[in-house]
């Protein structure tokens, strides 16, 4: 009787890899246990992480006055706050599913030995070997660099006039004053020609970022400062709402200009949206008649899942889309249990730990 089983996913590798790299635990059917193992199939969650870049736009005290003395004429005149969402990454994993834990019983004479991983989850049965994990690198968050104003040198270029003026218009000047100060010593030592020029090339340097510094300092008063962040924030997202429905659009967060990602409960931004759809729900095997098979007597429980589109939007913008294999569109069929005592011809089984789908299977080695 030829049987159809789904054995391989295209998503994930089988590659071979130690079950120690993984810091498996390996439970064995013993006659301590009476042959028998307890183990939980997984359940598929969706792990989605948002990176954003935040940008808050601060006008400098002088800007009123950027045309008048540095022919700026499009200075930053208001606060202002935005932010962007640069890329999302969804990333499926699996947790125990208590609705589908199984205490499975073998026969002696073979010693049967299923691998666990650090959620309990099967990744193999009688082989040391597991499937390769995906591996997703994901973004850090990066704080905003110091504005010009926030310097060392922002503290240097303010003159004892200026401290002492009461008139913003007469602190413009001076201000203005001093930029084309630094500027001119800044030329006078590039060109070797100023009273004291520093005695060797390193101190030259010192001196030139310095002026460079205050020169940016004294700017910004007229021009105003940008700072840039990005923020990194990740959602678990349960996809149970496909069970009963082809579709779902489920809120992942919102993104704020002030306050950038924010829970989705936050009215304060708009909404980034995990969309998801059924591509394909398991289906039992079938013979070679076409004719349903039915679940074996006894038999070592594996799913058979079924495939979601997920879907990252914001704004009706697409940033991440891909299809993954669901233990919640699948179903629970069995190997006979035999088939891991047998032995003449005992098999191995390699599971997909976050779907429970059978990835590989072959002879176990004795």
């Amino acid at each position: 009787m030829k049987i159809t089983h789904i054995l391989l996913l295209a998503a994930l590798s089988v590659a071979p890899v130690s079950l120690s790299a993984q810091q498996a635990q390996r439970l064995s059917a013993t006659k301590a246990n009476d042959y028998g193992l307890t183990y939980s199939l997984p359940k598929t969650m969706l792990k989605v992480t948002l990176e954003a870049e935040v940008t808050v736009r601060k006008p400098g005290e002088f800007y009123r006055y950027a045309p008048k003395y540095l022919n700026v004429s499009d200075p930053i005149t208001r606060e202002s706050h935005s932010v962007s969402l640069r890329q999302a990454i969804i990333s499926p994993y699996g947790i125990q599913d208590p609705e589908e834990t199984y205490s499975v019983q073998f026969k002696s004479g073979y010693p049967v030995y299923v691998a666990l991983d650090q959620a309990g989850l099967p990744l193999a049965i009688n082989t040391e070997e597991a499937a390769r994990t995906e591996e997703i690198t994901l973004p850090e968050a990066v704080k905003a660099k110091p504005t010009p104003l926030e310097t060392p040198a922002a503290r240097q270029v303010i003159s004892e006039e200026m401290l002492q003026s009461q008139s913003t218009a007469k602190r413009a000047e001076l201000a203005a004053q001093a930029i084309f100060a630094l500027r001119q010593t800044r030329s006078d030592l590039i060109s070797g020609q100023a009273d004291n020029m520093p005695p060797d090339g390193k101190s030259l340097q010192l001196m030139l970022d310095n002026l460079q510094a205050q020169e940016e300092a004294l700017t910004a008063m007229f021009l105003g400062t940008t700072s840039v962040s990005t923020q990194v924030e990740s959602f678990i997202v349960n996809p149970d709402a496909l069970v009963d429905n082809d579709k779902a659009r489920i809120p992942v967060a919102r993104l704020s200009a002030v306050e950038g990602i924010v829970d989705r409960e936050d009215l304060s931004g708009s909404p980034v949206y995990l969309d998801l759809s059924v591509v394909s729900r398991g289906e039992m095997p079938v013979n070679d008649k076409g004719q349903t098979l039915s679940f074996p007597k006894n038999g070592i429980p594996y799913r058979i899942p079924g495939e979601m589109q997920a879907t990252v939007t914001h704004e009706g913008e697409t940033y991440a889309s891909r299809r993954i294999p669901a233990s919640q569109l699948g179903i629970v069929y069995g190997l006979a249990p035999n088939s891991f005592t047998d032995k003449k011809a005992p098999i191995y089984v390699i599971y997909d730990s976050t779907s429970g789908a059978i990835l590989r299977q072959g002879p176990a080695m004795q």
